[in-house]
């Protein structure tokens, strides 16, 4: 298969088996989503989907937001871990917010970039299910999937980023980034990988990827 051929098995794929697409945080504007991202970082969705209903409860909004401090914000989002660096970014981006935004999120990733804890993954995802932007937030299981189909180097996620956008149609992105996600989930875990199961990467997988999984297998 030519390269074009594969980008255009793995689009047909993922169609296939998500026409309907679930965004994986709960969240109901671009403010909520912006917080339940950044709550994401080295977290489960799992996890954020508990926690934001009882700090949204609390604050949903910038102006209410603020009116916690760090310290009330640190207590309830304990359990996702992180929480000291994530209460400050909170409190600090909902504040700023209010100063240059009137409350509002903006829909400019660079913008969004100079919010505090706000990096170019969750200002990426923002803008692209909130705002319907086309953008390629390249996450754990992106960076995995692309590599193991033999689309980029895995070197870093800025490269898997560079590659991912060349690859694809623009048009696709936004749907694609989450397509990706739920299959590097399902069919295409970093373990207890079954590739039987994985049927993109058993038809164009990198070679050395397919190789070392045999022979893995072979020492069980």
């Amino acid at each position: 298969m030519t390269k074009a051929e594969k980008v255009s098995f793995v689009i047909s794929t993922l169609q296939e088996l998500y026409p309907e697409i679930p965004v994986p945080l709960d969240h109901k504007d671009p403010y909520t989503l912006l917080v339940a991202v950044l709550l994401s970082a080295q977290s489960t969705d799992v996890r954020v989907n508990k926690i934001t209903p009882l700090l949204f409860e609390k604050a949903d909004n910038p102006f209410d937001m603020v009116k916690l401090t760090v310290e009330e914000i640190r207590e309830i989002i304990k359990p996702v871990g992180l929480s000291p660096m994530k209460s400050k970014g909170i409190h600090g981006l909902s504040k700023i917010l209010i100063e240059k935004y009137n409350g509002e999120v903006p829909k400019d990733i660079k913008l969004l970039e100079e919010l505090p804890a706000v990096g170019h993954k969750t200002a990426s995802v923002v803008v692209s299910q909130a705002f319907g932007i086309p953008a390629f937030p390249v996450d754990t299981h992106i960076h995995r999937l692309l590599y193991r189909w033999g689309f980029t180097n895995g070197k870093n996620v800025v490269q898997t980023e560079k590659d991912a956008k060349r690859l694809f149609p623009k048009e696709l992105w936004n749907n694609l980034h989450l397509q990706i996600i739920w299959y590097g989930r399902e069919y295409s875990p970093a373990r207890g990988w079954d590739l039987e199961k994985d049927i993109i990467t058993k038809t164009i997988g990198r070679k050395t990827v397919l190789q070392e999984y045999y022979n893995k297998k072979k020492t069980r």
